[in-house]
């Protein structure tokens, strides 16, 4: 077994409230630099960005998960997390064709589309910012069709987090895990497993809050299995 340091929750400049700076390479130097072992990107309701940063990790040498930040109709933040390219790809269709509206630069910021080396390649025009037509309910259930991980986002903050919008968490909403943006509120309980990540959307704010997974290697299916404390996997203290 060996203890991972994860930071789940990476924004890239295809987030329109994200920093021009969170392009590809820059994260992953950053991400290791911290002396993080494995990150995963979730820009809002889209995975463009996702296979850039895949690549640069091969090249710079860290384990990159892949995946999803989408917003219900509720307005509440649920992250979807893959191991398969075609999973996420096939989750960011069903978002697509769920989300309406135009994103407006000028007010919102740019959502900037960028290779493995930083170059801009284009822009996406969807309002990434939006909420979809999906209930939280089948958000959850479209990630677990493609074998992804549920966990809904900083449910300790009073905006876009499931208990900020509904006040509570649906009973019996099969979620893998909850994250709380304070390390402090990891005490609290939920009834799920709780992690924490940092939301970065700055380059300096990756990695100020983690999560460390004991566990055989690296990947998603691991990190699956310490949440569910299975076969000796486990979430641990950083």
């Amino acid at each position: 077994m060996r203890k991972v340091r994860a930071d789940l929750h990476v924004h890239t400049c295809l987030s329109p409230c994200a920093d021009e700076q969170m392009q590809a390479t820059a994260i992953v130097r950053q991400a290791k630099r911290i002396s993080l072992d494995m990150i995963g990107i979730c820009d809002h309701n889209s995975a463009e960005n996702a296979a850039a940063v895949v690549k640069a990790g091969l090249r710079e040498g860290l384990s990159v998960i892949t995946g999803m930040e989408i917003t219900s109709r509720e307005e509440a933040h649920i992250l979807g997390l893959f191991e398969n390219a075609s999973d996420l790809m096939h989750v960011q269709d069903v978002v697509y064709e769920n989300l309406s509206g135009e994103n407006y630069e000028e007010s919102l910021g740019p959502q900037t589309v960028v290779d493995e080396w930083d170059r801009v390649v284009g822009t996406n025009r969807r309002l990434l910012i939006g909420a979809t037509a999906l209930s939280v309910e089948q958000i959850v259930e479209a990630i677990h069709e493609r074998s992804g991980v549920a966990v809904a986002s900083h449910v300790d903050r009073e905006r876009f987090s499931l208990i900020g919008q509904l006040g509570f968490i649906p009973k019996g909403l099969p979620l893998d895990a909850v994250e709380v943006a304070q390390p402090s509120s990891m005490k609290q309980a939920y009834g799920y497993p709780v992690v924490t990540f940092s939301d970065a959307h700055f380059l300096e704010d990756v990695g100020k809050s983690l999560t460390c997974f004991m566990v055989e290697e690296i990947s998603l299916d691991e990190i699956r299995m310490a949440l569910r404390s299975e076969m000796g996997r486990k979430v641990v203290l950083n």
